[in-house]
């Protein structure tokens, strides 16, 4: 009897509904944090037809391993972590599941967002240590406000909608949208820049966008802007950023990507009160881990099917 084909997944799961489509291959998983060269070994062990990429990274190395290999399915929509060049010249296709963790990403924005606007980590903080801070206090209005949006796809449009709703202003900074909401200003960078109160990253990581937040866009930005990235750590220069916090130049940083994951530690930003942290987890929610597995294998079925 033939062997199945072989799925192969950087990760230790995949959600049930997902594994249900894949009745017809083997599925073979990574583990929780697997390296490169994991990757590597398991396609020269397994020679998978389609990897599905959680964690790590997937390059030249791992391909060449897995001559029989058609497509490499990314669990979420960033694809910066998978050689596209070197899978074009493969000729095997990459594919985003786009959207399917639109909703949960959008909501981790909004939360980092008024976690700075409204200073709900300090406040906690002080209140369990027995303070009754009423009377020093203020926090920050966001109606009325311009939230400036670099990246209008799926999560950054579904941003919007939760801003508009709240009555903020909402512009944004994307060249390849196209027919944007009524809500939404299409704006250049400098304009975005200068007139913005809080700046919300939703692109990708580019060769040509990495740090696009550094010490020379910050310092055009309004001073007391706020700064959310639920995209991916290397859009920001993170000393220009802790230097703008200190200086008062950004008023608040809601931040979940970083330039190295896991975060290192001891790190910079550690301790520094107004950068509210959380772990890379705007997607990782369980709706989001759902649709983003039965994205993923669709999509890579759909590609060997073809």
């Amino acid at each position: 009897m033939s062997r199945k084909p072989v799925f192969l997944v950087t990760g230790a799961d995949l959600a049930p509904q997902a594994l249900a489509l894949l009745t017809d291959y083997e599925v073979v998983f990574a583990g929780k944090t697997p390296t490169e060269d994991d990757i590597v070994t398991l396609c020269r062990q397994h020679d998978p037809v389609a990897i599905i990429v959680r964690y790590s990274k997937v390059g030249a190395a791992a391909m060449d391993a897995a001559p029989s290999l058609k497509v490499i399915s990314k669990h979420g929509s960033g694809t910066d972590t998978i050689d596209k060049a070197a899978a074009a010249q493969r000729g095997i296709q990459v594919k985003a599941a786009v959207g399917a963790n639109a909703a949960a990403v959008a909501e981790q924005a909004l939360a980092l967002l008024l976690a700075c606007a409204k200073s709900v980590v300090q406040l906690n903080e002080r209140m369990h240590a027995g303070h009754w801070d009423k009377a020093t206090h203020k926090s920050l209005e966001l109606a009325g406000r311009t939230i400036g949006l670099v990246g209008l796809g799926a999560i950054g449009l579904r941003f919007a909608r939760m801003a508009d709703a709240m009555g903020m202003r909402v512009i944004g900074f994307d060249p390849y949208a196209k027919e944007l909401p009524a809500h939404v200003q299409s704006v250049d960078l400098e304009t975005l820049w200068r007139e913005s109160d809080a700046i919300s990253l939703h692109c990708p990581l580019t060769a040509d966008n990495a740090r696009l937040l550094n010490a020379q866009t910050l310092a055009r930005c309004k001073q007391g802007v706020i700064v959310v990235n639920t995209a991916r750590g290397g859009l920001i220069d993170e000393a220009a950023l802790l230097e703008a916090i200190r200086s008062g130049q950004v008023r608040g940083a809601g931040l979940d990507s970083f330039a190295v994951e896991p975060m290192t530690a001891p790190h910079p930003f550690h301790g520094e009160p107004r950068i509210t942290l959380s772990p890379h987890i705007g997607g990782v929610t369980s709706d989001a881990y759902v649709n983003m597995g039965v994205a993923a294998a669709k999509n890579a079925l759909a590609v060997l099917g073809a």
